[in-house]
């Protein structure tokens, strides 16, 4: 594999090499960064915010009072797919692994479509880069078990909240795509409230078709960063294969989002 090694912090601006040699020509390129880079610098946080000296406490006031249902499930994540895919015109979509991009691409396939075929847990990372680029509304495909695989994601879409970002949180309460195993969503968590105490101001939670195209509507003409929990029951369709590779996905999603 590809690999550049940065052990001085002269050498960070390599970083912009190792990412456009990885998207130019579709493949991993590996930064190994030294601790060195770092384990001399004098940055401080409270410096670069313009402060006079270190503070003892980050002043702020926190209120926070909310009380939501967990709606009954009603519909399969294939459901939900096609009810927003009926909705889609030039918006991006960034789709999570395994069987939902299946389920998407056997739904609607579009150039715009972007599939992915791993990286568990950074659907709504990839969105997020995406709504920060372009003009066009970007639409998530994100799952339970993927978010609370890397929760921090919507974290810092929260504070970027970009206005041209909806995330939907296709929420069956299971691994669909290895098994149905339980993920935590099923008792412990309710992942709406997780994404409004993350700072998303924009949320809601639907369990039906109509009420998801409804929200989805809602949320797309108003143009703010939103997020939209999807109560489903677990259970997959037997959508057949993507015949395309992930080159070739890439590809085209690239030279669509020129158009």
């Amino acid at each position: 594999m590809e690999y550049t090694i940065i052990d001085e912090a002269e050498k960070l601006p390599l970083l912009e090499t190792v990412i456009i040699d990885a998207f130019e020509n579709l493949r991993p390129h590996i930064a190994l960064i030294s601790p060195k880079v770092w384990e001399s610098s004098d940055c401080c946080a409270w410096e670069a915010a313009g402060l006079p000296e270190k503070p003892e406490l980050m002043e702020r006031t926190c209120s926070f009072n909310l009380t939501r249902e967990t709606l009954r499930p009603l519909m399969l994540r294939n459901d939900a797919i096609c009810a927003i895919a009926s909705q889609l015109d030039d918006e991006i979509t960034v789709t999570n692994l395994g069987v939902p991009c299946k389920e998407l691409y056997a739904g609607m396939d579009r150039e715009l479509n972007f599939y992915m075929f791993g990286s568990m847990g950074l659907v709504s990372s990839i969105g997020l880069g995406l709504a920060l680029r372009t003009e066009k509304t970007v639409v998530t495909f994100d799952g339970d078990g993927s978010l609370l695989m890397n929760p921090n994601a919507l974290l810092e879409i929260a504070r970027e909240a970009p206005k041209n970002l909806i995330v939907i949180c296709l929420d069956n309460g299971a691994y669909g795509s290895t098994g149905s195993q339980e993920t935590c969503a099923l008792r412990y968590i309710d992942l709406e409230i997780f994404a409004t105490a993350c700072g998303i101001r924009n949320t809601a939670k639907v369990n039906s078709p109509e009420g998801l195209i409804e929200t989805f509507r809602k949320f797309r003409a108003m143009q703010e960063l939103s997020f939209i929990h999807v109560i489903l029951k677990p259970g997959n369709t037997k959508a057949p294969n993507i015949p395309l590779s992930p080159e070739e996905i890439t590809k085209r999603f690239k030279e669509a989002l020129k158009s």
